[in-house]
């Protein structure tokens, strides 16, 4: 059927209308059937109550509740129990869903138990996209005054981030990235967030804590673990 002048105006604005809720799914900021589960880990003296606004988030932006795992652990215990903790989560949370992979966003110490997972216990075969959010990972001098045994571990020099980062950093098939702040007081040096082979990022003027709820941190992690 021949459109009338009125028609084609009206599906003008239709498409115009449409256009940019199919450019937003393009760009991979929504909720797509190829996403995977996501599972937050925590930093020292943290719960998985940290994660709640950039869950929220998440959930607003189509993640399903049960893709979105704010787990807890004792975060007094060694890096690597923490890690073999992970592992039995990371299980859990893929026959949950039924998915092939998880996507890890970790926050400070949360990052070195799921580096070691992804090491030391088979992890990067299991791990689709990993961030970490101003994470210790050459160590900071704001551990020198806890006495905790994730403490010691998250010391600069430690025998264990000696370990961890020895040959390559960011191991396997896992997409890395970073995200560092100028003005993180907890992580001494900056510098030490950074990883070889990963996407680093440096972000605005935020706090340790900013990291975990800034609106701008978030968009990228979601487009970094959904890309």
């Amino acid at each position: 059927m021949k459109k009338t002048p009125l028609m084609a105006v009206l599906a003008g604005l239709l498409f115009a209308l449409h256009a940019p809720a199919q450019a937003e799914a393009a760009g991979g900021s929504g909720f797509t059937s190829a996403s995977h589960p996501v599972l937050f880990v925590h930093g020292w003296s943290g719960s998985g109550a940290n994660w709640d606004t950039m869950a929220g988030r998440f959930r607003t932006d189509g993640w399903p509740a049960g893709y979105l795992d704010q787990w807890s652990y004792d975060s007094r215990q060694s890096n690597a129990t923490t890690a073999q903790q992970l592992a039995t989560e990371v299980d859990r949370l893929l026959a949950a869903t039924g998915a092939s992979q998880v996507d890890i966003v970790t926050h400070s110490m949360g990052g070195l138990s799921s580096r070691y997972y992804a090491k030391n216990l088979g992890g990067a075969a299991k791990i689709d996209a990993w961030v970490s959010l101003g994470g210790p990972n050459h160590g900071t001098d704001s551990a020198n005054t806890c006495a905790d045994t994730s403490c010691g571990e998250m010391r600069i020099g430690s025998d264990f981030l000696t370990a961890l980062n020895a040959g390559d950093e960011t191991p396997g098939s896992p997409r890395y990235a970073t995200w560092w702040s100028p003005c993180d007081t907890v992580i001494n040096p900056d510098s030490s967030v950074s990883l070889a082979g990963a996407a680093n990022t440096r972000t605005a003027c935020l706090s340790h804590n900013a990291l975990l709820t800034d609106a701008t941190v978030y968009a990228q992690t979601r487009d970094m673990v959904n890309g």
